[in-house]
């Protein structure tokens, strides 16, 4: 069976290799633009991968951006024009899946390198804008994010300064902090300030490259690593202690000799030593850097146990029983979270939509109707597309990687929809069976907005039971939702962490051992600068 489950359409092939490494620049010596102002490049790779999920992902899947395409992917950059030269190399942003294939990352970070390449041949590079995810796992490498940015200093020099935003759902390492400059993620989850904290991640970067204290170089890094591994549907900051631990970073941000304040939750569904959390603390003074992350650090152990579900939960029967009963409000949301492409799902897993059909309340067109987003089949979607609208038909779709709880699905229903040219999806049908609306998919695709459904002539608002693959809704469906249950399915991104069986993850960590030997020590490990040796950090 094949090991790809599909992930869009192709793109340009990526090409190019590593060359030789330049003299890097002055640092603080912005001379690369015409104009005097720092020239900033871009670059970066970014993908949320389980371990769990019997997938590969390949570089089409990462929809790369090239030179100017990627300043114009970012609108908040020409905001920044007159302050800094912004020079794009590649950068790729995949959806959530599974580990990427060595030679497909080979390929992207040669290219990335290559293109780099040429702009330091060309032009004197005094920052880099690192724009990643921080959770991407790659055949052979425990540290992805570390290794592209290795071979990419080794190209713009140790003395550039790099600035990196990331998910708060990704993993900071000693290595990795000891590469970057600055580093800051997420405040929000769901992510309602993905923009907000890129653009902040730059704004640090020019004002280190322009304004930096007289007699500094580079920002001290606090780095603190905690022995907690909690997924991100338990550490939601719509509720608490997530809502509290949180609102801390703006305070710690603000405390004189401070540039930025993080805290990382870490990605649960990778199973490498590097997933847990993290705190990161940058600025010009060390003690107030070293006192910021230690601060934050504590607050998220002291909370640990506080930590819940953003929703209800039950099994999927559970809430599908809830969703049913008399009284219940309309629309009720379930999330699927265990086949959440959003978090690493494979997408391409047909339990829940098996244990949906075997429902007999469904199984009459004036059943309770209930929309069902997605399961992806090729075959089937070019099946209903022939048949068209209106037309019965027989289909299987699904389980074409991920077969672990369910094989394919095999439908008969009426071809209710049609949808060409979407990014992720391509085409994808609505298939009536009895009073289930199910969205099949060329391939898979999250579904997180209103106009996901309503261009596919569903009405979610007016449905019974809407069920999605996701973990906590994202902020429309939570709007639409009148109730919402979270349902704790089987998948690459099982809320069961320890029914997952994680091997190679630090121990102890909680909540996988309750009882530590010591209190962990969550102290300030300061990192050296990227142009001194890391040493031992512990």
């Amino acid at each position: 069976m094949s090991d790809t489950v599909p992930t869009g359409p192709t793109t340009q092939s990526p090409a190019g290799s590593p060359a030789g490494s330049p003299a890097a620049s002055p640092v603080g010596s912005p001379v690369g633009s015409p104009a005097g102002r720092p020239v900033i490049a871009i670059a970066g790779l970014a993908i949320e991968t389980s371990t769990f999920t019997p997938t590969r992902t390949h570089a089409e899947a990462f929809h790369p951006d090239r030179g100017d395409e990627v300043v114009a992917r970012y609108d908040f950059l020409a905001g920044l024009s007159d302050a800094a030269d912004f020079r794009g190399a590649l950068i790729g942003h995949a959806l959530p899946g599974g580990i990427v294939a060595r030679d497909d990352y080979e390929a992207l970070a040669a290219e990335i390198v290559s293109r780099l390449q040429s702009l330091v041949d060309a032009t004197a590079v005094d920052g880099l804008w690192y724009d990643i995810h921080g959770a991407m796992v790659v055949e052979g490498l425990d540290d992805a994010e570390a290794d592209l940015l290795g071979r990419i200093r080794a190209v713009i020099g140790p003395d550039v300064i790099v600035s990196a935003s990331m998910d708060l759902h990704g993993n900071v390492t000693a290595e990795l902090a000891h590469q970057v400059d600055l580093v800051t993620c997420y405040r929000m989850a769901p992510h309602e300030d993905a923009m907000e904290t890129k653009e902040r991640a730059v704004r640090n970067l020019v004002d280190v490259l322009t304004t930096r204290p007289v007699g500094s170089q580079r920002p001290v890094k606090a780095w603190v690593p905690i022995p907690v591994l909690l997924p991100g549907e338990q550490t939601s900051t719509r509720i608490e202690p997530a809502a509290s631990l949180y609102a801390q970073v703006p305070a710690v941000e603000a405390e004189d000799g401070v540039l930025d304040a993080a805290i990382w939750v870490g990605y649960a569904w990778a199973d490498q030593p590097r997933d847990r959390a993290v705190t990161v603390v940058t600025g010009w003074d060390q003690d107030a850097v070293a006192a910021g992350a230690e601060r934050l650090a504590r607050a998220f152990w002291d909370v640990r146990e506080d930590f819940v579900f953003v929703a209800p939960t039950g099994s999927f029967a559970e809430c599908l029983d809830a969703a049913l009963a008399p009284g219940a409000a309309r629309p009720y949301f379930v999330s699927d979270s265990g086949d959440n492409p959003t978090a690493g799902g494979s997408g391409d897993m047909t339990w829940g939509l098996t244990e949906v059909l075997a429902r007999p309340e469904f199984r009459s067109a004036d059943g309770p109707t209930v929309i069902y987003a997605s399961v992806p089949g090729p075959d089937a979607v070019a099946t209903a597309v022939a048949a068209g609208v209106g037309a019965t038909v027989t289909v299987t779709a699904g389980a074409a990687v991920d077969d672990v709880h369910a094989g394919p699905i095999t439908m008969t229903g009426r071809v209710h929809a049609v949808k060409h040219g979407d990014r992720d999806a391509e085409t994808e049908v609505v298939l009536q069976v009895g009073s289930v609306y199910a969205v099949l998919t060329t391939y898979r695709k999250p579904y997180h907005h209103e106009h996901d459904f309503t261009d596919l002539d569903l009405a979610p608002r007016q449905a019974d039971v809407v069920i999605v693959k996701i973990g906590y809704l994202e902020p429309e469906l939570f709007d639409m939702a009148a109730d919402w249950m979270l349902a704790l399915t089987p998948g690459g991104v099982d809320q069961d962490l320890e029914r997952l069986g994680h091997h190679r993850i630090a121990r102890p960590m909680f909540p996988y051992d309750r009882v530590f030997p010591s209190a962990p020590d969550l102290g300030a490990r300061i990192i050296p600068p990227s142009n001194e040796p890391l040493g031992a950090i512990a």
